[in-house]
Order: structure tokens, then sequence, then C-alpha cells
């Protein structure tokens, strides 16, 4: 993918079958996150809160990936590994098949913004 200059330009971009759940994830994100700027950080779309990113998303050629800070993985791992994502210190990688449920990634996105506030 090119240099992008926002959200939509990233999930215009991405692979067709991936747009549905990169949206999704937008939504989901700024749902959970209301108090949160838009921003592209490494070529990727991110929100960030009091300076911090606390989350951001990626489609890549077979998966999807959501990054998050350490400790809002760290204090989901059981349920993470119960619904059988992977994940490591900063993201989980899923397939667009089988996204993150959204419940889920508001929880971990207000835990990651609670870590940045720590």
């Amino acid at each position: 993918m090119d240099q992008i200059a926002d959200h939509d330009a990233y999930i215009a971009a991405a692979p067709e079958a991936f747009q549905p759940v990169l949206a999704r994830l937008r939504a989901v994100l700024a749902r959970a996150l209301p108090d949160a700027e838009e921003i592209v950080a490494y070529n990727m779309p991110g929100f960030r809160v009091s300076g911090s990113v606390v989350a951001s998303y990626a489609a890549f050629s077979k998966q999807c990936g959501l990054y998050l800070l350490p400790g809002a993985i760290s204090e989901h791992a059981e349920e993470l590994a119960a619904a059988g994502l992977k994940a490591t210190k900063t993201g989980i990688t899923f397939s667009p098949q089988a996204p993150i449920a959204d419940d889920l990634v508001e929880r971990l996105a207000r835990a990651s913004c609670k870590d940045a506030e720590a």
C-alpha cells in the first residue's frame, strides 16, 4: 500500500475482502474511544488519546491486525486464547473470515486507553 492520508483512504486501498472488516473495526474503535483523534501513524490508521496511540489496525496479504498497548493484551490474554486468536505483546492477528468480536474489541480498546493513562 502506498502512503495513506486517512482511514477512508486506507480502507479503500485494502483488498476488497478486507474492507468490511476494517470498516467495522474502525467503527467499533471509534465507539469505544469517543474522545480519540483518528490518525495515521507508520502508514496504519489509528486512534490517539492524550498524545498516545492506543489502538490501530491493518490489513496484510492474508490477515488483519489490531494493535494496542501491551497492558490491554495482557489483561485479556486468556479471553484472546479462548477465542482462538493469535496475540503478541502488542498485536492480535485474525482472518477476515473470523474477526474479533465487537465487544472484545471495545474492551481491548478501553483497556489500552486506561494503560495509556497509567
